[in-house]
């Protein structure tokens, strides 16, 4: 597990999410027009502050791979860092090679700023294939904008020991 060095200013609450939390996770992905698959209220962290739910993601759990998705932060809470937070959080909960896919040109520097770079649907564990599946279609058939990234660690925080 890697560690976050990113915190969460006191006004805010980062915690795991819980059964009462989904239906606002679900509208706000069906509002964002986020992926409705595979919605689980257990491998979602929310953030709040002030008691509102401003900020959300979660980690689906696939065969050899987990995806980072659901990414979501309230309109008025954005360019605060939490997105970052989130982010590097998740990062730190995931147990198996990370990926994610990407739709929007705007948030790729984000995504390769926290670690993530881009791999070719080919490259894809079988289990994110089969996921992303139609997604890889929609771009080749539509020229839609679809990126599909692997969390890579960065060198700086590999801790190679010295063999002596």
């Amino acid at each position: 597990m890697i560690q976050s060095n990113v915190s969460l200013p006191p006004e805010y609450v980062l915690r795991k999410a819980k059964p009462f939390d989904m239906w606002l996770i679900v509208f706000f992905v069906f509002r964002a027009k986020l992926d409705p698959s595979q919605l689980k209220w257990q491998q979602f962290w929310v953030i709040k502050s002030d008691g509102h739910l401003v900020a959300f993601g979660q980690l689906r759990n696939f065969h050899l791979a987990q995806e980072l998705g659901s990414l979501f932060v309230a309109a008025a809470w954005r360019n605060r860092g939490l997105g970052t937070v989130l982010v590097q959080h998740l990062i730190t909960q995931a147990s198996q090679p990370l990926y994610l896919k990407c739709l929007k040109h705007q948030l790729v520097n984000f995504y390769i700023q926290r670690g993530f770079v881009s791999v070719n649907f080919q490259d894809l564990p079988p289990s994110l294939k089969s996921k992303f599946g139609l997604s890889q279609l929609r771009k080749r058939l539509t020229k839609a904008f679809v990126l599909f990234m692997k969390y890579e660690i960065p060198t700086e925080r590999l801790y190679i020991p010295s063999i002596e």
